[in-house]
């Protein structure tokens, strides 16, 4: 095998481009030539590649998003534009594909290898640290990290006005986000799409502890979560509340952006190393993940065929700390 082609798919995420920094000087290291490929499975369809060598590699460590930008394709999801995009890599004589994202991007990464023989492995990169063969995903520690200080922020404001305040923050599968976030701001409450609230649940808890709370109260609300996001809630507990200065606050796609933190810029690194590493021992349709700090690998349809899930310890935790 001499030529490997990178990618980055779905949703971006800070560390991105620490793994295919990691990526293009691995390839190097090990004697392949390397392209990376531009927007995705998109741009694997119209033969968008670019040459890199060791040099492209510089100065992006610290960068968020990703060099090789990202799209949505529904072409590929037809088997016609799996086989274009097929053709493309045997046109360049390309033979394996490191491809980094999440499910949606190993769900088609494993069509792909099925379909047309082509080599692919895969590094865990999406701030809901969601897939199964890794204790963290590429880009989660920044995310929490971000959502953190800005919760922070609020909760000075919540309490300059003693303001209930919903905050919503990503996850809409997962509440890893939500959970951990709630926790390390002292959140009185977290709202998870895995934990079965029904509404007159979280009303209970919330009369609870406003009973308590006088100056101010955060409830985390993962964007998921079965009521319907923070905005949806704060309408099904406004009338209940009226007493209340309810706000709504909604961090959105602040979470996916800025530097990534010194874990996730180490975390990807290892991870870009590992993938061409794992192409060059003979391995493919499968992930490369870091659990209790071991090297694991993990056939790629498992990472989102099962369902990650979340400590309950530290939702018991969320509980007594509040």
């Amino acid at each position: 095998m001499k030529r490997v082609a990178v990618l980055t798919s779905g949703g971006d995420s800070p560390g991105m481009n620490a793994a295919i920094r990691a990526v293009i000087r691995s390839a190097e290291h090990f004697g392949f030539q390397i392209f990376g490929v531009r927007f995705g499975y998109r741009g694997l369809i119209k033969g968008d590649f670019v040459p890199f060598t060791s040099s492209d590699a510089s100065g992006i460590i610290q960068r968020g998003g990703t060099i090789l930008k990202s799209a949505r394709s529904d072409e590929f999801m037809t088997k016609e534009g799996r086989q274009k995009a097929a053709d493309q890599l045997k046109d360049k004589k390309i033979e394996a594909l490191v491809v980094i994202g999440g499910d949606g991007t190993f769900r088609g990464a494993t069509v792909l290898a099925k379909e047309h023989g082509i080599k692919v492995v895969g590094i865990p990169g999406t701030i809901d640290n969601d897939l199964i063969g890794s204790d963290e995903t590429i880009g989660y520690d920044t995310a929490l990290n971000t959502a953190m200080e800005a919760i922070d922020k609020i909760r000075d404001t919540a309490d300059a006005h003693e303001r209930l305040f919903l905050i919503e923050v990503m996850g809409r599968h997962a509440g890893f986000v939500a959970l951990e976030t709630g926790l390390a701001s002292g959140a009185e409450l977290v709202i998870l799409p895995e934990y079965n609230r029904d509404i007159d649940e979280i009303k209970s808890s919330l009369k609870e502890i406003l009973k308590v709370h006088s100056r101010s109260t955060l409830v985390i609300v993962a964007e998921g979560e079965q009521t319907g996001g923070a905005v949806k809630l704060g309408e099904q507990l406004e009338p209940e509340f009226k007493q209340y200065d309810m706000r709504v606050a909604i961090l959105g796609h602040i979470q996916r952006g800025g530097s990534p933190t010194a874990h996730d810029r180490v975390l990807a690194s290892r991870l870009g190393y590992e993938a061409v590493k794992a192409l060059k021992d003979g391995l493919s349709g499968v992930m490369v993940g870091v659990i209790n700090n071991e090297v694991e690998i993990t056939p790629l349809e498992e990472t989102f065929e099962k369902i990650k899930k979340i400590d309950f310890d530290l939702v018991e935790l969320s509980k007594v700390l509040r």
